[in-house]
């Protein structure tokens, strides 16, 4: 009996804490964004996307000649994929928060948060690689840039996945108050179905499916930039609803 106390006087302490620091997470929202949208404008290889039909001549051409470009662009991108991740571990706090009778759901979203970076990480390696030494034989920084293109296309299984067990968890969150309303896991579906085409860049070589396709390139990265900018608008309203509902429960506790 006299532990029990104790430990809710614990809690009533760190609570604080942990809200202040999903908040100091949530903040770095905007600095993921503005690392997005500078190495997506600085990539040559995106404005417009390198087309897979390029012969290896002509790719290894287009790393002698943007050298410095692909170099600096790789070094934000990978700055932008571990920004993400604070992002993606709030939303698995989000989902232990909400009503379900197992943690399988967050466990489920922890697993593909890990995969879609890691992947997102390879794909800038082997395109910073193909710059590095543009000299080497034009065959090889061909590989290197088909290696970086299909793994950056491909990752979006791991992000479908995020989607639909958000989704899900969403759906199962029977509290009278769900963290998150109904509409955002519709998002997440609609979401998941724009970037399934993205999963069969390598059927192809041209056509909307190809790496530089309509569906594979310009609607995977368009989706994903719209699913940045609304779930960061989702986390911070949840964040700071439940951090004022917190407040508010501190000051009854205080003038009690």
């Amino acid at each position: 009996m006299s532990d029990r106390p104790g430990a809710e006087s614990f809690a009533q302490r760190t609570a604080p804490r942990r809200r202040d620091g999903e908040l100091i997470l949530l903040w770095t929202l905007p600095v993921t964004a503005v690392l997005w949208l500078a190495a997506f404008l600085l990539f040559p290889g995106f404005t417009p996307p390198m087309s897979p039909t390029m012969s290896a001549e002509r790719v290894a051409a287009f790393y002698r000649d943007n050298q410095s470009g692909v170099r600096y662009s790789m070094i934000l991108f990978n700055w932008f994929g571990v920004s993400l991740i604070p992002m993606q571990i709030l939303l698995v706090l989000q989902i232990r928060r909400m009503a379900h009778r197992t943690p399988i759901f967050s466990y489920a979203m922890l697993g593909c948060v890990a995969g879609a970076p890691a992947l997102f990480l390879v794909a800038n390696v082997c395109w910073l690689l193909a710059a590095f030494r543009p000299d080497r034989k034009p065959e090889l920084t061909q590989l290197l840039n088909d290696f970086g293109w299909v793994t950056f296309t491909i990752l979006v299984p791991f992000l479908i996945g995020q989607s639909v067990i958000l989704s899900l968890a969403i759906y199962f969150d029977d509290q009278p108050q769900p963290v998150f309303k109904r509409w955002v896991a519709h998002f997440n579906l609609l979401v998941a179905a724009a970037l399934g085409p993205a999963a069969f860049v390598g059927v192809t070589l041209s056509g909307p499916l190809a790496w530089d396709g309509a569906l594979s390139f310009w609607l995977k990265n368009v989706a994903i930039a719209i699913w940045i900018i609304v779930m960061g608008i989702v986390l911070a309203c949840a964040a700071y609803r439940e951090h004022a509902e917190y407040s508010g429960q501190g000051d009854e506790l205080v003038s009690a």
